[in-house]
């Protein structure tokens, strides 16, 4: 039986060790890379071609969601899952909306993280207890839902990087883009989200679990 094929991407070492030391022990599942950076992430995606991104957000190098990004675009056929100690109900529709295929957090028992990838692998969406019923709740119209949830995958990319202080020029240069496009984010974004300044943007971020 074949193998699917999962890279392991984190920046600690020991988690990689040990997500790696999971997957392996079933035996439908084996990991063909693993890496520490978001370049790396990248680069063993080009290596391999995997089945299965099991992806951080945090990485020392770039935004999670710029690997996202960037590998829904150049491998499609890869599936991505992403594994993040940020809070499923802030981050994980925003998440999917960047076209990664589920979103589980890294409390969540190994079995579990297991069914996840197979889910993924097949082609399926996983989403935890929590990002369903926020799902249900945007259907529903529901006005407690996070005012974040209003953002575009590249909204919500860009305003990220506005909640961590980074200039309009900065993220133009980083994502390849004009100042005027990302200026015209970051007005969409002040709108959708009923704000003034790049402050309160990161005032929010941080009241919202968005940033560290």
């Amino acid at each position: 039986m074949r193998k699917t094929s999962v890279v392991v991407v984190d920046d600690h070492q020991v988690v990689c060790a040990g997500l790696r030391s999971m997957i392996n022990a079933q035996p439908d599942l084996g990991v063909v890379g693993e890496a520490t950076s978001g370049k790396e992430a990248l680069e063993r995606l080009k290596e391999t071609q995997a089945d299965v991104m099991l992806l951080d957000l945090y990485l020392p190098d770039m935004s999670g969601l710029d690997v996202l990004r960037y590998a829904r675009s150049h491998y499609p056929r890869t599936k991505i899952l992403v594994l993040s100690s940020y809070p499923e109900a802030q981050f994980g529709l925003n998440v999917l909306r960047g076209g990664a295929s589920g979103f589980i957090g890294k409390g969540t028992e190994a079995p579990e993280l297991m069914r996840a990838l197979r889910t993924v692998a097949r082609g399926g969406r996983y989403v935890g207890p929590e990002l369903a019923e926020q799902l249900v709740a945007g259907v529903c119209g529901d006005s407690n839902a996070p005012l974040h949830g209003k953002l575009s995958e590249r909204e919500f990319q860009i305003f990220c990087k506005l909640a961590q202080g980074e200039s309009v020029s900065q993220i133009a240069a980083r994502l390849f883009l004009s100042v005027k496009t990302v200026s015209t984010y970051r007005r969409r974004i002040l709108d959708k989200m009923s704000m003034k300044s790049n402050a309160e943007i990161t005032s929010y971020a941080i009241r919202n679990d968005l940033i560290r």
